[in-house]
């Protein structure tokens, strides 16, 4: 069974930096498309950002220009890059990956918290 695993969340000041890690047990080859989501408390589950087999990415407007999405399919790993983090960043983050043939797969997420 396909898992996905997190890694990188924590608690970081308002204009820091975290960086998040997605480690596949399988070959990202075998994705379609891998990205991350969030969940804020009593808020929907958003797309943060997202990336194709083909390296095509998309971002939530609420990060463009402060979260890198990348893709490592040497390490199975897919990385978000968070810069310039934001209170309203608060959220549990979500590794999110679809199979070719359309399975999705979902980690069991990693806490950010951006706080003084």
């Amino acid at each position: 069974q396909v898992q996905l695993v997190e890694s990188g969340g924590g608690l970081v000041q308002p204009g820091g930096s975290l960086r998040l890690s997605c480690a596949a047990s399988t070959s990202t080859f075998s994705f379609s498309a891998m990205g991350w989501y969030r969940q804020a408390p009593g808020k929907q589950r958003e797309l943060v950002a997202g990336i194709t087999m083909g390296g095509i990415k998309n971002y939530a407007d609420s990060v463009k220009g402060r979260f890198t999405i990348s893709r490592d399919n040497t390490k199975n790993t897919v990385i978000l890059q968070m810069n310039s983090l934001e209170t309203e960043d608060t959220a549990v983050y979500l590794c999110w990956a679809r199979a070719v043939l359309g399975t999705e797969y979902w980690g069991r997420g990693t806490q950010v918290t951006v706080s003084i």
